[in-house]
């Protein structure tokens, strides 16, 4: 993995983009480490938190095609945001397909 795709990760989730900002601030203020980050600001849709020398930690959330896109961006806490990610549940699309009965009339194969 490139250092490009580290600082800037992506996840799609159920959960709504409420939640995810409440997941996160819950996940990154209990972490007892090195790696512990504390909450300097949030918003709607978005929680920014400060680490290990200042380092600056922003995870976002929006609607996104039926699903919640969740973002997470950081020089430093790339592997804390990855586990992060792992703790919220993931989207699943599902495929509702025609019943049998809706097809076509007179379409031929």
């Amino acid at each position: 993995m490139n250092q490009s795709q580290r600082t800037l990760q992506e996840y799609r989730t159920s959960l709504t983009p409420a939640e995810v900002v409440a997941e996160a601030k819950q996940f990154f203020s209990q972490r007892n480490s090195l790696y512990a980050a504390f909450l300097e600001r949030e918003g709607p849709g978005y929680a920014g938190f400060r680490g290990q020398g200042g380092e600056e930690l922003l995870i976002a959330a929006a609607p996104h095609e039926g699903a919640t896109r969740v973002t997470g961006s950081t020089y430093l806490f790339d592997m804390q945001i990855a586990r992060f990610f792992t703790t919220l549940p993931p989207f699943q699309q599902v495929e509702t397909l025609l019943p049998p009965s809706a097809t076509v009339e007179g379409a031929s194969a």
